[in-house]
């Protein structure tokens, strides 16, 4: 651990060096090299340290950085650079004590700022370098959302999407330059934006409207959310497997026989720090669960194609394991074998030669067994009947 920090972080608003702390400004004072965006340095005076413009892709300036340890570094970053900023993406290559961080206000507390908006009651994203996708599941009449964005090209990309999934209605702001002299508030429908003059740095808040499809909160979506070729655990059933399957944060699951995504994707929305991996051994199902996923705002999905047990071979260790089709004796033997002790597993079964594997292992490794009949109203002639579908039988277990 180093007694004195080699690198300091500043934080750096767009009124540049007038909105700089007293030890903001002596850290640049003493710097001997000064990285940061080529906007970053054209707000700051000229400097008695040696400057260096950061590369992009951004990724490409981190070993250019640590190159300098040793030396008086100052990188400099947008307003609070541990919110949704580069802050982290450095400091993860560093020990504690190498680095301090000096922040000015960030985007969000000043865009919450300008707009009057309660920041505890609003979703922050940083879209800047992320899928517009990725608030989907926030969009719902009356949210609130601040977002980050690429720049100000991108205020139209994200309207035209708004509009796409049926909230064009949304009140969009506009917010440019927030904290600077160039600061411009302005507001637009999502679905009337005539704006073409745009500038960078950019954020927008998203007053959301319309009447497009609301994602509900509670395990077991609408199957009509998920494009599915009938491949699909259907609704209910789908509520009964993610109740047994119990996500919990920092979980990760694995879902063979993937078909649709679905219960992949609802684990995923359970909490933001799970993770996913879906097997499905057709390339089209495959690319629909993509799809899927990517559509419903959790891209981070890792989709294998290939048949499992063999698929298995390279999936990050489970926490949770459904088995949603194909069940064999060697897929069980596989997958018992893969999972850590305290691992859960839920298995469902169609077929009578899967019910009779999964009662033999429910013997033999305990757990619970579930018989699942659901029929559904239909039209018989003029009147109404049930039509049932085929039962299932579902184990869970706990390693």
């Amino acid at each position: 651990m180093s007694e004195t920090p080699w690198l300091t972080i500043v934080g750096l608003g767009e009124d540049g060096p007038d909105g700089l702390s007293p030890a903001s400004r002596e850290a640049l004072e003493k710097a001997e090299i000064v990285m940061g965006a080529a906007r970053h340095l054209a707000l700051l005076p000229e400097l008695t340290a040696h400057t260096v413009t950061w590369p992009v892709p951004f990724a490409e300036g981190i070993p250019l950085l640590l190159s300098q340890k040793g030396k008086r570094v100052v990188m400099l970053a947008s307003g609070d650079p541990f919110w949704f900023g580069a802050g982290s993406s450095v400091t993860k290559h560093l020990q504690t004590g190498e680095w301090l961080a000096l922040p000015s206000p960030s985007t969000f507390g000043l865009a919450a700022s300008a707009l009057g908006w309660a920041l505890e009651n609003t979703v922050i994203a940083g879209l800047h370098a992320a899928p517009y996708a990725r608030i989907r599941p926030q969009l719902f009449d009356g949210q609130r959302i601040l977002a980050t964005l690429r720049d100000g090209k991108a205020v139209a990309e994200i309207c035209a999407w708004l509009s796409t999934e049926g909230f064009g209605p949304s009140t969009v702001h506009i917010l440019e330059a927030l904290g600077g002299p160039r600061q411009k508030v302005r507001q637009t429908k999502a679905d009337t934006l005539e704006f073409e003059d745009i500038q960078h740095p950019v954020c927008i808040g998203i007053d959301v409207a319309g009447h497009g499809a609301v994602i509900p909160l509670t395990a077991g979506r609408p199957d009509d959310l998920f494009d599915n070729d009938g491949q699909i655990t259907k609704r209910p059933v789908r509520a009964l497997t993610l109740s047994a399957l119990a996500p919990r944060p920092g979980e990760h699951l694995w879902d063979i026989g993937g078909g649709s995504g679905s219960i992949g994707i609802e684990w995923l929305w359970a909490h933001p720090t799970t993770s996913a991996s879906a097997v499905e051994i057709n390339p089209e199902r495959a690319d629909r669960i993509r799809e899927n996923a990517a559509r419903l705002g959790v891209d981070r999905l890792n989709v294998v194609t290939g048949s499992a047990p063999e698929a298995l071979s390279d999936l990050a260790t489970p926490d949770a394991v459904f088995i949603g089709g194909g069940i064999s004796q060697d897929m069980l033997e596989t997958v018992w074998a893969a999972m850590p002790n305290g691992a859960r597993l839920v298995a469902n079964a169609v077929t009578l030669e899967a019910e009779v594997l999964l009662a033999n292992w429910h013997e033999a490794k305990g757990g619970e067994m579930l018989r699942v009949e659901l029929a559904a109203s239909h039209p018989l002639g003029r009147k109404r009947g049930w039509k049932s579908s085929y039962p299932i039988v579902q184990w869970s277990v706990v390693k």
